[in-house]
């Protein structure tokens, strides 16, 4: 039997009928391109794993003794894939026919593009902004997380960089950040750089991993002419369909808090030796507010 072109990874945690679905749409691609499935279950209670064996023997499953996170869990894929090109795919997403056919084949043609993503819909019909992202420096930071500028302004060339607001969303362009949901890249590549970096528990990861493939010098590439849908937070209970009851607060606050980390963790890790020390100290007070906030509402809030 061939290698195949195209191997799928997708890391699930707690999201059985999403995944079931997910799996659903994948195989009404089967008799276009050659590709393979990997579900990496991250210790899931919901009986995700079983659902996997009964319902699609043609998926092999990867299962982890403990949820280590979305990098570490598409690591545990790296010694399995056989494919000349991997797409990250998260489990709470339906792909359309072709989309992977499509993909698979602009980047054939396009030998300088190191990743790529397509349009990410959320279940309202709205692009889900996350699907094409700039690096957060401290302006970007302020303007965004703090200022929230643009909210204000969306489609301002100044204050909008962060969603590339100036940019129509059905406009092919480069761009510095591409979402975990639908991430698209070259198996080579994905090699040479170590894969994801586990130090990132949840979010941030795929920004990272966009930074090191741009200081390689390969282009990233959002586009639109393919759609998926994603049911965006489902891991992280935001989906109603799959939202958690009774989670304790100690595991709240890890989910939570992960995005906060994470910026930490990109910043002095990748951006930290371009600025000035004072400058430095600035953004890190600024991390360290928002992770105060976003930590007094879970408590108070839930």
């Amino acid at each position: 039997m061939p290698k195949p072109e195209l191997s799928i990874v997708i890391v699930s945690f707690n999201t059985k009928e999403l995944l079931r679905h997910c799996l659903l749409s994948l195989k009404k691609e089967r008799n276009d391109i050659n590709y393979e499935v990997m579900v990496v279950d991250n210790a899931s209670s919901d009986g995700s794993s079983q659902m996997v064996n009964n319902k699609f023997p043609w998926v092999k499953l990867i299962k982890s003794t403990k949820n280590i996170g979305f990098g570490a869990g598409n690591n545990l894929a790296k010694h399995y894939v056989n494919g000349k090109y991997i797409l990250f795919l998260n489990s709470d997403t339906t792909i359309p026919k072709y989309t992977l056919k499509k993909t698979v084949n602009y980047m054939n043609s396009h030998k300088q593009v190191g990743a790529l993503t397509c349009k990410i819909i959320l279940p309202s019909g709205e692009i889900d902004k996350d699907t094409r992202r700039s690096f957060i420096t401290p302006w970007t930071g302020l303007v965004h997380l703090f200022l929230r500028l643009d909210r204000i302004f969306p489609e301002s060339k100044y204050f909008a960089r962060y969603w590339y607001g100036y940019i129509p969303d059905y406009l092919e362009h480069e761009v510095d950040v591409i979402q975990g949901a639908f991430f698209l890249t070259r198996k080579k590549l994905l090699d040479e750089l170590g894969w994801f970096d586990e130090d990132y528990f949840l979010d941030g990861e795929d920004v990272d991993l966009c930074w090191r493939i741009k200081q390689k010098g390969w282009n990233i590439v959002y586009y639109p002419k393919i759609s998926i849908t994603h049911f965006k937070g489902a891991s992280k209970g935001k989906v109603e369909s799959v939202r958690k009851k009774d989670i304790p607060l100690r595991s709240k606050l890890k989910f939570r808090m992960a995005g906060v980390d994470s910026m930490e963790i990109f910043y002095k890790k990748r951006l930290w030796n371009q600025y000035p020390l004072l400058m430095n100290f600035l953004v890190l007070f600024g991390i360290k507010a928002i992770k105060t906030q976003r930590l007094l509402r879970t408590i108070l809030l839930g």
